[in-house]
């Protein structure tokens, strides 16, 4: 017989098969969004030649953009050699964890953050210290322009909220769309979260969906009203799933989408004979206390730094090399 905890998770993946189907014709990839500036940046979402003044730039559009829609692709945020670099970091870390995990050396949660459907997917909290995270951090923050992005939006005092990579493997299944935190009316963003591609992704590996302009109290309160009635019909969530078009992250390695944690979204179906990994951070409004939902991030480093000072700290922890 099974637990009430399998139970549950037949009931997600069926939700989500179910979502998949009203969803499969209203999608496409998502753009990247380009900022033409000068020199090095012309005609580039991101480069490691981009000026401070271009860099600032290139941030103001995008930022626009994610204001807007609530999901921004920005391309080039990783050199390859960076992504496939980290990559392998990662994939050695969750072996280290899962073997620290199994001898009862530390709890799960001091290595793995909960994520929905958890079966062949993990949430992977990552330290700080190891050289290639400090390196992948900085050039984030030095040679792209994400770092300004979130400056701009949230103050450089905003939070680090979340440091970690998810891994999707083969056989995942795909998750119910949802937001990663409430939405408030009258409220400012509260989280602003960067994924980082650190492999091509193409459609057998489940990639995320995001729904473009669904940041709004308005659709979340569409999103909220299952009720179908006694005649049947279709529920306001469903018809907000079928009606709104969707963007995939089909994104190339190195490239980013950063969205807006109110958006609607999920993550995919994995089909293919790899895993999906995506690097990711966030960072926290600091007008806004708790946001509704618990960061993955190691523990000691939670509330630890801002983006200014996780900034200097990157720096200081080269230098010490």
């Amino acid at each position: 017989m099974p637990s009430l905890y399998q139970e549950q998770e037949r009931l997600l993946v069926d939700r989500g098969k179910f979502e998949s189907g009203l969803m499969e014709n209203n999608a496409s990839p998502i753009s990247p969004s380009v900022s033409k500036g000068t020199g090095a940046a012309k005609g580039f979402a991101a480069s490691s030649g981009m000026k401070a003044s271009d860099l600032k730039a290139a941030a103001k559009v995008h930022a626009k953009e994610l204001r807007k829609s609530g999901v921004v692709r920005i391309d080039d945020i990783f050199p390859s050699d960076t992504a496939d670099e980290l990559r392998e970091y990662v994939v050695g870390l969750r072996e280290r964890s899962e073997e620290q995990v199994r001898n009862g050396e530390v709890k799960p949660i001091a290595r793995f953050a909960d994520v929905l459907l958890k079966e062949n997917r993990c949430d992977l909290t990552i330290p700080l210290e190891d050289d290639v995270v400090v390196d992948a951090l900085l050039h984030v923050f030095q040679k792209t322009p994400v770092g300004k992005m979130m400056s701009s939006m949230l103050g450089k005092q905003a939070a680090l909220y979340e440091l970690s990579c998810l891994i999707s493997d083969t056989g995942s299944n795909r998750q119910v769309v949802h937001p990663d935190t409430p939405c408030k009316p009258d409220q400012d963003a509260v989280l602003y979260t960067c994924f980082i591609a650190l492999q091509d992704i193409d459609l057998t590996m489940g990639p995320t969906t995001w729904l473009p302009n669904t940041h709004t109290p308005s659709a979340h309160e569409l999103f909220q009203d299952d009720y179908v009635g006694s005649s049947g019909g279709e529920s306001s969530k469903d018809k907000l799933l079928r009606t709104t078009p969707s963007v995939l992250g089909l994104l190339p390695k190195g490239s980013c989408a950063i969205f807006d944690s109110r958006l609607l979204h999920c993550g995919g179906a994995n089909t293919s004979d790899t895993s999906r990994a995506l690097f990711y951070f966030s960072f926290k409004n600091s007008k806004i206390g708790y946001p509704g939902n618990p960061g993955s991030i190691r523990p000691e480093l939670s509330s630890k730094y801002t983006i200014t000072s996780l900034e200097a700290e990157l720096k200081q922890l080269k230098k010490k090399r």
